[in-house]
């Protein structure tokens, strides 16, 4: 894509003067899938069935935001996701946002603060919010049934601000600076189209989206997502991410619902408590990540193992145990969370620090929403936490070289 101008890329996917629709956006199309893993120079195409951020192999930085738009027609709206999708082609292959035409009278194209750097293994991710659905661009008849605002969870402390949003935009890499340049130069090429609602940066990720990759830890100390879906695991990620026929939008076929909460965690309180109360809460060991059933971290929990006494060897509240597709009627979603810190919070001056949680599932409504609800209603982790941000999001299947994301659903 480097080769082509932003003029002549607007003009292949058929974007002219008004805004005509884009060129049907190809799901199965016969490029490299998104879904492969990151080549050793670092680059990881944007090109495929799917968008790459998802089953991609996670990287160690994030940097995501979510916008409200401000355009005033479709046309806008579409213009928009055109530009992003050059601009991410561009991004993803380690090169600058545009060219520098050289005048020094004008800003620069790019931002420049990636020049020098490789590309990262560098995502990027798009979604579209319930909101974009209410009637404001002719798109309410196109909203999937599946894309249902998040009702409210036992505990819930949510902040507005730190809610919702009409699209957003996740982007990840292994150099949180090359993260930061992608997110920082869709947003500047959404000026006088959309206007950002709220950032989150992530440091660590809390899963592995690969077999190649070792079970990271939380900011509690915990190995988090031993037994997350893998994107080796082609047919559980067929059956639980993506979207395929059952889905009432032909739109999303090969698309994906992303869910997002930023989950405080107390941390202060929670390094006053003993380790065997941690280990009682996650249910595991907190030297080795061997549930508190086993010996070894991959070890099978078993729900029903139990002590001398009688009494279930996991506790019956432990993070573990609701959180097992075995108690809750095999529900499995891709895992993609970042550990984030911003700062200390004003009304209590501990730190605010925690987990955003970042979930791909085919259907919110039968994956999320009912794990959330066992969750918020018996987890014993929740004495240590609040979660104060939620959004979910519908992201389009992948593109085709010369595509715009979400291009089928104005077709």
């Amino acid at each position: 894509m480097a080769d082509l101008s932003r003029r002549g890329f607007l003009s292949a996917v058929g974007l002219a003067g008004g805004g005509a629709a884009l060129t049907a956006c190809s799901w199965a199309s016969s490029g490299p899938r998104a879904s492969t893993a990151a080549a050793a120079t670092g680059l990881v195409s944007p090109y495929g069935a799917h968008q790459a951020g998802i089953v991609t192999p996670q990287q160690h930085s994030l940097a995501f935001a979510a916008f409200d738009l401000t355009a005033a027609s479709q046309a806008d709206l579409v213009s928009l996701l055109s530009t992003w999708s050059f601009a991410i082609g561009r991004m993803t292959a380690g090169e600058a946002v545009a060219d520098d035409e050289g005048d020094p009278g004008s800003p620069p194209r790019d931002t420049g603060e990636a020049m020098g750097l490789s590309a990262g293994n560098l995502t990027v991710t798009v979604g579209f919010g319930p909101s974009l659905f209410d009637g404001r661009f002719g798109l309410a008849s196109r909203r999937p049934a599946a894309l249902a605002d998040l009702p409210r969870f036992p505990r819930d402390a949510l902040q507005e601000p730190r809610s919702g949003g009409d699209l957003c935009v996740q982007a990840c890499a292994d150099d949180p600076q090359v993260a930061f340049h992608a997110m920082r130069n869709l947003r500047r090429l959404a000026e006088g189209t959309a206007v950002l609602r709220w950032t989150q940066q992530g440091f660590g990720q809390t899963s592995s989206t690969s077999e190649a990759q070792a079970t990271p830890r939380n900011l509690m100390g915990f190995m988090d997502g031993t037994n997350n879906l893998k994107s080796e695991q082609a047919t559980e990620v067929d059956r639980h991410v993506w979207v395929g026929a059952e889905t009432d939008q032909p739109w999303m076929r090969g698309g994906s619902y992303l869910v997002a909460r930023r989950i405080q965690m107390l941390l202060e309180s929670w390094d006053r408590d003993r380790l065997s109360d941690q280990e009682a809460v996650i249910g595991r060991r907190k030297d080795t990540g061997a549930p508190l059933t086993g010996h070894r971290e991959h070890d099978p929990v078993d729900l029903e193992a139990t002590g001398a006494d009688g009494e279930p060897v996991l506790p019956l509240t432990a993070h573990v145990r609701l959180a097992n597709p075995a108690s809750n009627g095999g529900i499995k979603m891709l895992r993609r969370g970042y550990s984030f810190t911003d700062g200390i919070r004003p009304d209590t001056g501990q730190l605010d620090a925690g987990l955003f949680f970042i979930a791909f599932q085919k259907d919110p409504r039968s994956q999320f929403v009912p794990l959330q609800r066992n969750l918020g209603a018996h987890d014993a982790l929740n004495e240590y936490i609040r979660h104060t941000g939620t959004a979910v999001f519908a992201c389009p299947p992948g593109i085709a070289r010369g595509e715009s994301l979400g291009a089928a659903l104005f077709a």
